[in-house]
């Protein structure tokens, strides 16, 4: 069955969009930043939106204890809470794409939108 030029029109206008919200949104994933401290506040950890490390703040204090084991312990949760500050902020923004109907533990901010119209046949027929 063919299609009518207005329909495909409509159709590519309406993933033009999809697109650009998807753009819009990765611009402002780039732009969240997630902290997170040690329990007794000597490190601090910044990541971004997709989870990288972009700033690590070692109190000079923390040097006054020589175990690198707990150094260690306290950066990597540090970081750990950074992400998941991050990753709170990035599931905000994706849920703009994604059916309210998902809980928020089950929201994949970089993947769901697309997953989402992909797994739409009446999306992909053209039929939404």
């Amino acid at each position: 069955m063919e299609r009518s030029t207005t329909e495909l029109t409509g159709r590519l206008a309406e993933y033009q969009r999809l697109a650009e919200q998807v753009r819009t949104i990765q611009d402002s994933v780039d732009e969240i930043r997630g902290t997170g401290y040690s329990d007794d506040d000597l490190v601090t950890a910044v990541v971004n939106g997709r989870g990288a490390l972009v700033e690590l703040e070692l109190d000079p204090r923390i040097y006054r204890d020589q175990n690198s084991a707990e150094l260690a312990a306290k950066i990597v949760a540090a970081v750990h809470d950074a992400a998941a500050e991050a990753e709170h902020e990035a599931t905000k923004l994706a849920e703009k794409l994604v059916p309210t109907n998902q809980d928020d533990d089950s929201v994949d901010p970089v993947f769901d939108p697309v997953l989402q119209m992909l797994g739409d046949p009446a999306t992909l027929e053209g039929r939404k």
